[in-house]
């Protein structure tokens, strides 16, 4: 989908470049702060893949910014998981409209599916390591509203109906898509979901807390959503399955019971129930 100049390494340069000025030294390259500057940056400019990788690094260590990343990296993850989700559905769909040359949308079907192979077990992971270290009443959300619009574009439609588009077409329906899907977990995870005039108020203060049981409801929810992505009609992993669905279960057994997280419990262990049966 082309190329593009690493987050770091740009950063880098500039603090190269501005070394010599007074104040403050910046972080050495390749430490805590200088990833998680790094994540800060390309959040900004709507790289949320690139936001993930770096994120990934601080939540898997015991740095000062491991708890703050960790909410964050839970968001981008599963974000792009979706992302990737809905992305892959739409080529399959092409790939049905497509009758007399259905192979190039199989091989993007094939890709996305795997590229959200790995953030659906990046999310797992973080919640994993988020439910056990991080355990504040409120859960502080380190970052901005995301940039991305929750409004499907136009593009997939087209995508739907067996048409394929430029490379360049074709890398910005990936990225709107990717930044949908975040924006949709988002709001999801502080309460508002599909009403993004309300995650922009939460965040105008800035850093928001949500209430530690609403937060891990909208996890428990968001892992439900991606393990759909192993179901027999999609790779066909029921271990894969089981491990993000106990997760969420793991999540929802981390808040007081309500008739919401009741009801999700219960279509979670109805999901598990059939996979043993497999």
């Amino acid at each position: 989908m082309g190329t593009r100049i690493s987050s770091c390494g740009a950063l880098a340069v500039f603090w190269a470049c501005t070394s010599c000025s007074t104040g403050p030294q910046p972080p050495a390259p390749g430490s805590p702060a200088f990833i998680w500057a790094a994540a800060k940056q390309t959040y900004k400019t709507g790289d949320f893949r690139k936001t993930s990788e770096n994120l990934m690094q601080l939540v898997r260590t015991e740095s000062e910014f491991a708890a703050r990343a960790r909410p964050w990296a839970a968001a981008m993850s599963a974000g792009l998981a979706q992302g990737y989700l809905d992305l892959a559905q739409a080529y399959e769909d092409g790939a049905k409209a497509s009758r007399l040359n259905p192979t190039p949308f199989r091989k993007q079907v094939s890709m996305l599916q795997s590229l959200g192979s790995s953030s659906a077990l990046e999310f797992a992971e973080t919640v994993h390591l988020l439910l056990d270290k991080n355990k504040d009443e409120d859960v502080a959300l380190a970052f901005d509203n995301p940039t991305g619009s929750m409004t499907e574009p136009a593009n997939l439609r087209k995508v739907s109906a067996g048409m394929l588009m430029q490379d360049s077409e074709a890398e910005q329906l990936w990225n709107a898509m990717l930044q949908r899907g975040v924006v949709r977990t988002v709001g999801q995870m502080t309460g508002t979901p599909d009403d993004a005039a309300r995650t922009l108020e939460l965040f105008k203060a800035g850093e928001p807390k949500v209430a530690r049981p609403a937060f891990l409801f909208g996890l428990a929810k968001s892992l439900n959503d991606v393990s759909a992505l192993y179901g027999p009609t999609r790779l066909d992993q029921p271990q894969r399955l089981r491990l993000l669905c106990q997760q969420a279960l793991d999540a929802l057994n981390a808040t007081p019971e309500t008739k919401d997280t009741k009801a999700l419990k219960d279509k979670i262990e109805a999901a598990l129930k059939k996979t043993r049966a497999a």
